[in-house]
């Protein structure tokens, strides 16, 4: 592995092309932040796939790529005289260390449950007693994500269930009432209902250490495998897709999960 001094000399070396890429490159010299920003969204959504897929060397690579993104936004801060990468550096680095009382100062926890605690209350306490708990989760996340992120922000202050047979009873009583409103048909309700149940679903994923996101999100990588390699039987059969009915798509269907999971 490398040394301590490999590493700031590679970060080094990362400052120093940077300068001259925006120096000299026409691409680099017209960038902004706002023509970066759905570039960096691009990067972090491949950087998630390659660690879904724990693709090592692919997760290196991508990280390499966001390491640019975040260089770059602060080679432009430096130019406004906004801030630069020392002064980014810098303000994690204060915020770590006060965030984390436990570690340098004289504060005792018992378990990562109370670090995340303490994290939030902190937190609260660098924005202001009048500041939302809620305030640092972004409007523009996906809504699963967002859903996570908002019940993970709340238990910070002990807005919570205490068990995880709460939170599953809470689910089924959503479902009851999501299902009352399918049985009147009442479209409006049936979608609020519908938004209830998924968010309790969520915070039941929480209490049992599953990430919704990621598991959402291998579902679809499965299903999309399983659906490819049906479609690849089907047309070797010369048979077409259009011309089945789903009897039919179901015994490929069945056939192919059985092959992939063997």
């Amino acid at each position: 592995m490398n040394t301590r001094e490999d590493k700031l000399q590679a970060f080094g070396r990362l400052l120093d092309i940077m300068d001259e890429l925006r120096e000299k490159c026409p691409w680099d010299k017209k960038q902004t932040m706002d023509s970066l920003r759905h570039l960096t969204i691009e990067e972090t959504y491949e950087l998630c796939d390659a660690i879904l897929e724990d693709d090592k060397e692919e997760v290196k690579k991508e990280l390499g790529d966001l390491m640019l993104h975040l260089v770059f936004y602060a080679k432009l801060g430096s130019e406004d005289k906004a801030f630069d990468i020392a002064d980014v550096l810098n303000g994690v680095c204060e915020k770590l260390i006060f965030r984390h009382p436990h570690i340098y100062g004289d504060v005792e926890v018992q378990d990562e449950e109370e670090v995340k605690r303490n994290w939030e209350k902190l937190k609260l306490l660098e924005k202001g007693e009048k500041s939302s708990v809620l305030e640092g989760v972004p409007t523009s996340l996906p809504a699963l994500v967002k859903a996570v992120r908002m019940q993970d922000k709340v238990r910070g202050v002990g807005f919570d269930f205490d068990n995880k047979k709460d939170v599953w009873d809470k689910v089924k009583e959503e479902l009851a009432e999501f299902e009352a409103e399918v049985a009147v048909n009442d479209t409006n309700k049936m979608e609020a209902e519908f938004g209830d149940l998924l968010f309790s679903l969520v915070n039941y994923s929480r209490h049992v250490n599953i990430n919704p996101e990621d598991a959402l999100e291998r579902t679809n990588k499965k299903f999309r495998k399983r659906f490819q390699a049906m479609e690849n039987a089907i047309h070797s059969d010369d048979k077409n897709l259009t011309d089945m009915n789903l009897a039919q798509m179901d015994v490929y269907w069945e056939k192919m999960k059985k092959q992939l999971e063997s």
